[in-house]
């Protein structure tokens, strides 16, 4: 059943949908914005679709979220290895070979297809029917991931990721003992230069380094020929 939220407004000299981003902080503004241009939103009995109207001391607004829209996908019963799960978020361990996204040659057998099966009853995301995958995994790359279930878990999950509160971990084994190497390249691409470092150093300094993405790699064993960080 779609849902309905009623509000008051008290204080004027604000935008529609700042104002209602503000008041429902659960919702992302891009969502906010869309149920606007979908004539979602009712301003003293009145249908507005425009997000740029600057709301008046005493306007009623009554915001109306509908049902949301069912994927055209295919779910499928793929087992999946569930870490954590309540109402909101799914956290899993995808392993090896399962693609997360339908893509070209890649239509079936995804994570998606599984976790539609999984969570037939999705609230949905951004008014479609979909699990919300807020970071990604490749194909050949196991570890957790995190689900959204919801537009509230969704946009938290955003944020976190965004201000770099939430952290991840990766462990790897190295054919070898991790040693310095140092390298750079950069290239201009008529908009700016971009460059990228890649840096290690000795065990010397007990296994302190950076990878390429700037994040701390720490040896925790090293054996005859390996190194596993």
């Amino acid at each position: 059943m779609p849902s309905t939220i009623d509000l008051q407004v008290n204080e004027a000299g604000e935008r529609l949908d700042r104002y209602l981003a503000d008041q429902l902080p659960d919702l992302s503004r891009s969502r906010i914005q869309k149920l606007i241009e979908q004539g979602q939103v009712v301003i003293n009995q009145t249908v507005c679709t425009s997000k740029k109207i600057d709301v008046q001391p005493g306007d009623r607004i009554v915001l109306t979220i509908p049902d949301a829209t069912p994927l055209d996908l295919q779910a499928e019963a793929i087992p999946l290895e569930i870490l954590y799960e309540d109402e909101e978020l799914l956290i899993l361990n995808k392993p090896v070979g399962l693609v997360v996204h339908p893509a070209p040659g890649h239509a079936q057998g995804t994570l998606v297809n599984a976790l539609l099966a999984h969570c037939p009853s999705l609230v949905g995301i951004g008014g479609v029917q979909r699990p919300g995958i807020v970071h990604r995994l490749d194909k050949d790359t196991s570890g957790a991931i995190a689900i959204a279930k919801t537009d509230r878990a969704h946009h938290h999950l955003q944020a976190q990721f965004k201000a770099k509160t939430a952290q991840r971990t990766y462990w790897g084994w190295s054919m070898a003992h991790l040693h310095r190497l140092e390298r750079s390249t950069s290239r201009s691409d008529g908009i700016g230069s971009i460059a990228k470092k890649w840096r290690s150093f000795p065990q010397s300094k007990a296994g302190d380094g950076l990878s390429p993405t700037g994040r701390f790699w720490s040896a925790w064993a090293i054996l005859p020929g390996w190194s596993f960080a």
